[in-house]
């Protein structure tokens, strides 16, 4: 006999739904932040973002992961170069219109890795 014991529902905390979002936790709303995210709810989010997602994925603040793959650098890259903090996307357009002397050598190691691999 099989027992038909209800689905549990799997729920992650908010931290872990914006990370897999690609947005900044503190960026999000407050009602975000405060529950917890169902993996129906995420995928719901990721198929149908309100507005709030939409733009914070277009203007930012972003996280470091997304401000490193936007620059083409490593997360440690940012770190050797003194960028520290949540970029939004007018600040990284303006870092890669004023081209500093890191961000060319940075993007150089990057494309050296991925030679590698």
């Amino acid at each position: 006999m099989t027992s038909s014991k209800p689905k549990t529902i799997q729920t992650m905390k908010p931290a872990t739904a914006a990370k897999k979002l690609g947005v900044l936790l503190s960026a999000t709303p407050a009602e975000f932040q405060e529950g917890v995210v169902s993996r129906d709810e995420l995928n719901a989010l990721q198929t149908k973002p309100p507005a709030w997602l939409t733009d914070l994925r277009r203007n930012g603040p972003h996280p470091r992961q997304v401000v490193a793959a936007r620059l083409g650098v490593s997360i440690s890259g940012l770190a050797r170069s003194g960028v520290t903090e949540p970029l939004t996307t007018a600040e990284i357009n303006a870092l890669k219109a004023e081209n500093p002397e890191w961000l060319g050598r940075e993007r150089a190691i990057q494309a050296e890795l991925r030679k590698q691999d």
